[in-house]
Parts: C-alpha cells; sequence; structure tokens
C-alpha cells in the first residue's frame, strides 16, 4: 500500500532501531478465535500460537523453564503461575525483536457490521454506538492475546490504533505515529496491535484492519520477514472447501506490484485467486490480505501465510525458509521478482 501523507514519510525517515526487527506476525482472526461464536476466543490454538512465538523469539535453548508474566488471576485456575521471587537473580532472555498485529476474528466484527461503522457516519446514534461497542470487543480480545503471550514469558504489551493515534482519509491511513511502537521495541517490548475501529478524515469513522496495519509497519520499520497465520494452509486458486483447490506455494509480484503464481504452474496461468469473505466481516478477508501481502513483498520483503498452531508455522515464524522452500512446507510464500 503506497501512503503519501507527508507526515507519514518524515516518521517513516526517523524511525532507527538499534536492533531491526525481526519479523512481524499477523494473528488471523479466525485462527485465534471462534469465528461463528460471537466473542470466543480458541484457547488451543492460542496456546500453540503463543508457544511457538516464544520458540521464535528467544535465541538458543528453548529448553528453559518458562517464566509467566500475566499476573493476574485466570479463570479456573487456583493460582498464579509465578511470582515475583521467581523472577529474582534470573538472567536476561536474549530475544529477536518480534512485532504481533491480530485480526478481530469473532470480536468486534459483528458489532462492526450491524452498525455500519466501516461506513462511516459518526454523527448517526446507531454509528456512534457501533463505534464504541467494537472498540470495547476488539480492545477486550487484545488483553487476552496479551495474556496468553505473557503467560509464555513474553514481554508483550497492547497498544490499540486508535489510542496511538492513527487515523485514515477515505479508508487509507492518514496518520500513525510509530513512536510508541518503536519505543516498545528499543525497550526490549513485544508490541502487540490489532485490526480497530478509528476515525477518518472523510468518512468521520472506519474499520482499520490488521493486515493494512502490517503493510504499513513494514514499509517503514523493514522487517526480515512477515507472516500471517491463518486457519487455512495458504492461499488457493479458489476457496479451500471446493474439493479441487489448489494451494499456492509461491507468488510472484513485479515492480509495478502486480503478481502472478509462480508455483505450482497452473493450466489456465492467468487465472485470477478466487476467495470468499463471511457476511460479517468487514475488512475484505483473504483477499485484502494479498493486497497487503504482495505490498510489502514489493518493498522486498518475504512474507509467508500459513496455518495457525502447526509445524508449518513453527517453522516460517523461525525464519527457516528463505531462499528455496523445503518440499515438505505447507503454505504460500509471497516474493518480490524483478524478472
Amino acid at each position: 500500500m503506497e501512503v503519501s501523507n507527508t507526515k507519514q514519510q518524515h516518521q517513516s525517515a526517523s524511525i532507527s532501531l538499534t536492533k531491526p526487527v525481526r519479523c512481524i506476525v499477523k494473528l488471523g482472526g479466525a485462527a485465534i478465535t471462534c469465528k461463528n461464536e460471537l466473542e470466543t476466543i480458541n484457547e488451543e490454538n492460542l496456546k500453540t500460537v503463543s508457544s511457538q512465538l516464544r520458540q521464535s523469539m528467544t535465541t538458543g535453548s528453548n529448553s528453559g523453564e518458562v517464566l509467566g508474566m500475566d499476573w493476574s488471576k485466570q479463570p479456573g485456575e487456583s493460582e498464579i503461575s509465578s511470582t515475583i521471587s521467581d523472577f529474582e537473580d534470573r538472567p536476561v532472555v536474549d530475544s529477536s525483536p518480534f512485532i504481533v498485529v491480530h485480526g478481530a476474528g469473532s470480536f468486534g466484527h459483528f458489532q462492526a457490521s450491524k452498525s455500519g461503522v466501516h461506513k462511516g457516519g459518526l454523527y448517526q446514534p446507531l454509528v456512534k454506538a457501533g463505534f464504541v461497542a467494537t472498540r470495547i470487543s476488539v480492545t477486550k480480545l487484545n488483553l487476552e492475546i496479551v495474556r496468553a503471550l505473557a503467560r509464555e514469558g513474553i514481554p508483550s504489551v497492547g497498544m490499540s490504533p486508535f489510542s496511538c493515534g492513527w487515523s485514515t482519509r477515505e479508508r487509507n491511513i492518514a496518520s500513525a505515529d510509530l513512536s510508541a511502537v518503536a519505543k516498545a521495541i528499543e525497550s526490549g517490548l513485544v508490541p502487540v496491535l490489532h485490526g480497530d475501529a478509528v476515525l477518518d478524515d472523510l468518512l468521520d469513522c472506519t474499520i482499520l484492519s490488521g493486515d493494512v496495519i502490517i503493510s504499513n509497519l513494514a514499509a517503514h520499520l523493514k522487517p526480515e520477514y512477515v507472516v500471517f497465520l491463518t486457519d487455512v494452509s495458504g492461499v488457493y486458486d479458489c476457496p479451500p472447501s471446493e474439493p479441487n483447490a489448489v494451494l499456492l506455494r509461491e507468488i510472484a509480484v513485479g515492480k509495478d506490484g502486480s503478481w502472478s503464481i509462480e508455483k505450482p504452474t497452473l493450466q489456465n496461468k492467468n487465472k485470477q485467486v478466487e476467495t470468499s469473505v463471511a457476511a460479517h466481516d468487514t475488512t475484505g478477508g483473504m483477499l485484502t490480505k494479498i493486497s497487503e501481502a504482495a505490498a510489502i513483498a514489493k518493498l522486498g520483503i518475504d512474507v509467508y501465510i500459513v496455518k495457525a498452531a502447526t509445524s508449518h508455522a513453527l517453522r516460517a515464524l523461525s525464519g527457516e525458509l528463505k531462499g528455496n522452500l523445503p518440499d515438505d512446507w505447507l503454505g504460500t510464500v509471497i516474493r518480490f521478482s524483478d524478472k
């Protein structure tokens, strides 16, 4: 996504990290929530994803004791997993800078679609109420994801785009203050952002998707690679529920931003990828994901789209897939090609 806003360009030039970002991770809403059950987290997937993120971030052995950082009492648990004394004389764990962005899934989408927040018109009582309800829902999910990461010993901090000064103009990012994200990274913290309801210069308000946020972060912070964790194995030539769906292993993005299917070779080389979007999804689903991934790849940053909570996801998160893709890896890579 191209951002021409002068303030954005100035911020991009002023951001300098002493330790570059290794990876930006998108936790797809459909992968970490039960998308057809209102405000319901997929606890098993979220726990596995959090564990795999810890393994990927931590340098050296991953077999050491995990000290949780969530000191609030969990429902159904009789005690907190770690105490202050556990951290005394504890050596500092060296970890690679990661940024986490998550979608809303069954949180926020229902409230936004029913009230029309994504269409704008904040002066209307229903839209204003929906704006508030959407933010309550997505920030609730953000807290639970931060807690899940913290229980794995990841020093995560929630950052809502609305509260950090992100805004749009006709749904394109107009302002995004990245200073808080940069300071968190420099302090050894892991920023956790999310799709959010934000103010829009022309529409009054809209929904800013996590995919668009990642594209913006990648353009300014230049991570080594980006990983989208989804509820399917990658990008298919048609909805994966169809019996003849083919997993696209590699998509090439040209200098002009156009993209083409490199692997596998399809009979119809000009075939366009077909996607399906749930009725309550206000952010465009897989089509938006591919579009933003192509914009990131155009910057020379590899993007991996892979099923969450699998061994294939762990390999992508760990940075094992640079160069030629292993034959036994299931997922889609989107890369720049100057051919």
